[in-house]
């Protein structure tokens, strides 16, 4: 495949006066972990269904691996593809086992894979239990080893974490960290922020359709110029002289609990406030530095786009 595994250009899908997609460009690299963010009815879905040739194009094209999911040649690519949607349909007659060994089958993938698979996602105590009697972790860990199945190169994951708790969620990851050094790409959305910004290499935030910001998470903070916070820990009494040193730099919401100060302040003057805070070595024991989270971003989009 080529550097550039996913091509989507000037991508539009309309339903009747609905414009679900309307003019997505997007690349997604080799190798990556591509997020795709927004809210829920900004277009996240039916972009993934267009990017796997399952819903036609109002408009546009999408290209996985050179080949357009509109020619003959994508049948073959298709192959190389797996993919979690965010609700999977699972027949609660079959066992774990069987459920997987009935994709392999749709899939061409080899069944003797699917045992060992079950036990990569941690099912395999519960392989021989019938899915009815799974709780909705299992449910999802059981769509992430279909989606799995056949060794793909790229992995689409809708909401991949649903149901899943924190153990899962971080047995999840471990898994795609463990894909991704065979040099797998993947491309995933959720609606859980916090999770996903420090895993993936780049995103793209969706609004109404459309893309409004892409980019690594600290580009796309430093693209809003959202300020700092800082939390610092003082000496029992300090609180007042650290105000008397900030305040001529600018800095003069100071919140003092205690011990702990609170204070944000624009990026640009992050130095200048190191350099006031290095020279209270007597009063300043400890410095924080948080940047904002993924979550204020996104707000913070939000708020511009009105």
């Amino acid at each position: 495949m080529p550097s550039d595994v996913i091509e989507v250009r000037g991508a539009v899908k309309h339903f009747g006066e609905t414009h679900a997609v309307d003019g997505v460009d997007l690349v997604v690299r080799e190798g990556e972990m591509f997020g795709l963010i927004g809210h829920n009815g900004a277009g996240k879905t039916t972009l993934f269904l267009m990017m796997l040739g399952l819903l036609p194009m109002s408009a546009g094209d999408v290209r996985i691996g050179g080949q357009s999911v509109r020619g003959p040649g994508f049948r073959e690519v298709r192959r190389a593809i797996g993919y979690l949607p965010e609700s999977v349909a699972l027949y609660g007659n079959l066992t774990g086992l069987e459920t997987l060994r009935f994709f392999a089958r749709l899939k061409g993938a080899d069944r003797a894979s699917c045992a060992p698979l079950l036990e990569t996602v941690g099912l395999g105590e519960v392989a021989g239990r019938r899915v009815r009697g799974y709780s909705k972790g299992m449910r999802q860990r059981l769509g992430i080893a279909q989606a799995l199945l056949g060794s793909p190169r790229l992995l689409f994951l809708d909401e991949p974490t649903n149901g899943l708790d924190p153990q899962g969620i971080r047995d999840l990851y471990r898994l795609l960290a463990q894909v991704r050094a065979r040099g797998v790409t993947v491309i995933l959305t959720s609606h859980i922020l916090a999770e996903i910004q420090q895993r993936v290499d780049r995103l793209a935030l969706m609004r109404t359709g459309k893309i409004q910001a892409m980019g690594t998470v600290q580009a796309l903070r430093e693209e809003l110029d959202l300020p700092l916070e800082m939390r610092i820990e003082l000496r029992d009494g300090a609180g007042d002289a650290l105000r008397r040193a900030l305040g001529p730099h600018g800095i003069d919401d100071v919140q003092v609990t205690g011990t702990c100060a609170r204070l944000r302040c624009e990026r640009k003057r992050k130095m200048a406030v190191l350099r006031v805070l290095s020279g209270l070595e007597g009063d300043v024991v400890d410095i924080q530095i948080l940047e904002p989270s993924l979550e204020d971003v996104f707000m913070g989009y939000a708020d511009a786009a009105r």
